[in-house]
Parts: structure tokens; sequence; C-alpha cells
């Protein structure tokens, strides 16, 4: 039998977690069981193409000089959870929470989101962290890379909200161990 060091088998272990965490917020429950997420796994050239758009995006609209140090940050990834939710109101008798009476008014502005949509995506995002951290995978969860992803189409269009998750295995988080701008 060989000896496998830690480094060679790293990547592989980082994939079987990614695969647990989709399936881990595929499974979050979802108000009244109506499923909007789109949850994927993307690497390298992937990876590397949403960090140049990060940049690309920071420069041209003038935004805040974190989203080039998580581009920076998700380089550190071999592999990197995008989720997102559609929008698409529950139909409630009873609820207003978006701001508007109900939804038939609330889809009059297709942009807003229903307040449940919002909040099954955060469940199954926490869902699918807490398998990162069962199995001690470094992760953070970044709104900056959902403003990429959306913006190079690479989920369903109708995704309006998404986050990514990048994932590492190293002697120091590079997700939070990182200089703050």
């Amino acid at each position: 039998m060989a000896i496998l060091s830690e480094e060679e088998i790293r990547k592989d272990a980082i994939y079987e977690v990614a695969k647990q965490m989709m399936i881990a917020a595929r499974t979050a429950p979802k108000g009244r069981g109506a499923d909007n997420m789109v949850i994927t796994c993307a690497d390298g050239e992937i990876i590397t193409a949403i960090s140049k758009r990060m940049i690309e995006l920071a420069r041209k609209n003038d935004w805040p000089s974190f989203f080039n140090r998580d581009a920076e940050n998700i380089l550190h990834s071999p592999y990197m959870i995008l989720i997102g939710t559609k929008i698409s109101p529950l139909r409630l008798k009873v609820c207003g929470m978006c701001g508007y009476e109900n939804c038939d008014e609330k889809d009059k502005h297709p942009d807003i989101p229903c307040v449940f949509n919002s909040g099954d995506l955060g469940i199954a995002i926490g869902s699918a962290v807490s398998v990162a951290m069962d199995h001690r995978v470094d992760n953070r969860i970044m709104y900056t890379v959902g403003q990429a992803v959306k913006e190079m189409k690479l989920l369903d269009e109708d995704v309006k909200i998404i986050y990514g998750i990048p994932l590492s295995v190293s002697g120091k988080n590079p997700f939070f161990d990182r200089k703050h701008t």
C-alpha cells in the first residue's frame, strides 16, 4: 500500500464535501415546499472567470475594494458552490411581508424578492455551510461572487439572488485570515 499525503487527496476530498453541501442545500426546508433553488458547483476555469469579472465590475462601477479582495480570495478555492433563488411568490392569503398588499401586487414588481424565497435561500445556504463546517472545510458566503455570476448569466436568467461559497483546505482560512479593505 502506498503512502498518500494529505495534499494528494485534498482536492478530491473538497469535491466530495461540495457534493454533500449541494444535497444539504436542496433538502433544506422551504416555504410551502416550493423549491426555487438553483445549486451548482464551479471549478478551475469558471472560478478564474468569475474572479476576473468581479474585478472588471468593481473597476467599471467604482464598487468597493472588497470586491477585488474577494476576487483574489476565490482563486484559493478548487471548488465553489453557486446557489441562488428564483423569485416566485408563495401566494399566501395573508402575508404582505415583501411590502406589497398581496402576491398579485408584488407580481407587478418581478425583481422584488418574495421574503420566503430569500428566507429559503438563507436556510439552504446555512445547511450547505454546516456540511463544510462538519468536515472542517474552510468557506465563506460571498454576495460579491453572486454579483459577478448574475452579470455573467451563469445560472438561469430568472435566478435573481445569488451567493458564492468558495471552499478551501489549507493551514489558514484564506476567506477570513485576510487583509481588510
